[in-house]
């Protein structure tokens, strides 16, 4: 694993390692732009399937496989805490080496993270190296991948050993619209076209332009834009009939089909946060007729093998997290009323029966859970498995705050501290966490529709004359 090398206003690549500096604490420089729709222009298909109801069924024995995938959004892997977790670079590879290298090509549509913060920076390069390990073709970068990649210097396709498209021109950065591939698919030649437009511009004339003829080649001819909507895949059927394909945005988890399946060209997503792969397949029956297309969604799922060199990379990742001292920089608030968080130990001496309850639960091991894992240093992590990361007097360190660690009481009935100065007069108040904001879908899949078992785990109080001694 590379060292970090702080003051390095770039990242370096040593020998296929990537090595990366501490980033400073400053804005980046520039405008980062969203890649939120236009009003009025957002994906309004007329209808919506979800792969792999689609198909146009031709002869296997002739195939040639494009896998796209985008929309990580910083989602590097899953976060563990529950079952049937999707996603993760990890396990990939299981999906795209089950076609053989030169019969396929792998695409990703971009939108890296989330925001512009400085753990947003460090999983950005970690994300082009994990691509760059999955052996990708291309990448089509969004606004805002161009504007952050330039600032930190990482938009060198040499180094990245993949190529970069996109219709956005970045700071000194100005990237071609298209890439194409030749591939061989029953003894004749297909040149694969990946295009991207932004088409917010009104710029459908370039369509045509980004499409030319191949001469002596098959075509199948791909266009990533910037919005979706019914009318988009009409202008651009109209403008560029040999279009095959038209990949929108994503505003679902999954893949979605948009309009009519078996109408060229077809309009899909490619879900967000890496959980699903979409494999889109041509086939041919050896004749000079247009090519046969079927589209499956891949789940990168539990049961997939993990690839051992992007287990490390993400190691390497939560070694930069620890070394960048992410946690100690977590924006921490003030707590109303000079409120402060004294622990779960602090509650023992009035609520015994309660505390002694408490610790027999999982809540009362979240930390655990993180110091298996290796993710005890990473606050996205952190904030749900201690109390009060969010506010002063909240949890700072295993070191500095023992008593704040796991989910104790205060998380759920708010800071003690007025409470237990009042000897248990004054009631606790806000802030109270809700169980929903930590057991989301993304990190608590089995929680939603298992509430009442989930509450069941954690019941810790008892009244002398209610019945089974549970209030």
């Amino acid at each position: 694993m590379g060292t970090l090398q702080r003051g390095n206003p770039s990242f370096r690549r040593n020998k296929g390692a990537l090595i990366i500096p501490a980033i400073a604490k400053q804005k980046l420089i520039g405008a980062l732009f969203l890649m939120g729709l236009i009003a009025g222009l957002s994906c309004v298909p007329t209808e919506r399937r979800t792969p792999p109801a689609y198909r146009r069924q031709g002869t296997q024995a002739e195939s040639l496989t494009v896998f796209f995938t985008g929309g990580t959004l910083g989602a590097l892997k899953p976060c563990g805490c529950s079952g049937g977790q999707l996603g993760g670079f990890e396990r990939r590879p299981a999906v795209l080496n089950a076609v053989p290298r030169q019969r396929r090509l792998a695409v990703d549509i971009g939108s890296f993270v989330a925001g512009e913060a400085e753990q947003d920076l460090i999983k950005y390069t970690i994300i082009l190296q994990a691509l760059r390990q999955l052996d990708y073709d291309v990448v089509s970068l969004s606004e805002k991948d161009i504007d952050i990649g330039a600032t930190l210097g990482e938009l060198d396709s040499a180094e990245l050993g993949f190529n970069l498209i996109g219709a956005y021109a970045g700071a000194d950065i100005d990237l071609p619209a298209k890439y194409t591939k030749t591939l061989a698919l029953g003894g004749r030649a297909v040149a694969v076209t990946i295009a991207a437009l932004k088409t917010k511009s009104g710029s459908l004339d370039e369509v045509r332009e980004l499409f030319s003829p191949q001469a002596g080649a098959q075509t199948l001819n791909v266009l990533i834009v910037d919005q979706c909507s019914p009318d988009i895949a009409e202008s651009v059927a109209a403008a560029a009939p040999s279009v095959d394909c038209i990949i929108c945005p994503s505003e679902s988890d999954e893949p979605i089909i948009v309009g009519d399946p078996d109408k060229k060209p077809l309009v899909f997503s490619v879900g967000r946060f890496g959980r699903y792969v979409c494999k889109l397949q041509a086939t041919t029956d050896g004749s000079r007729q247009a090519l046969k297309l079927s589209l499956d969604v891949i789940p990168v799922s539990e049961d997939l093998a993990k690839d051992a060199s992007l287990v490390n990379l993400y190691e390497d990742y939560q070694q930069f997290v620890k070394e960048s001292n992410l946690l100690q920089k977590h924006l921490r608030v003030a707590l109303p009323n000079d409120l402060e968080y004294v622990g779960s130990a602090s509650c023992e001496p009035c609520h015994d029966s309660e505390y002694e309850k408490w610790r027999g639960t999982a809540h009362a091991s979240a930390y655990a859970t993180l110091e298996k894992i290796g993710s005890q240093f990473d606050p996205e992590c952190v904030v749900c498995h201690v109390v009060g990361l969010d506010y002063e007097s909240g949890f700072v360190s295993a070191e500095q705050t023992v008593d704040l660690k796991d989910v104790g009481c205060e998380n759920c009935h708010g800071p003690g501290s007025e409470h237990n100065r009042s000897g248990g007069w004054a009631k606790t108040t806000e802030p109270k966490s809700a169980c929903i904001v930590c057991h989301t879908p993304e990190h608590s899949g089995e929680y939603a529709g298992n509430e009442r078992s989930f509450r069941e785990k954690i019941v810790h109080w008892a009244e002398p004359n209610a019945a089974n001694h549970v209030k």
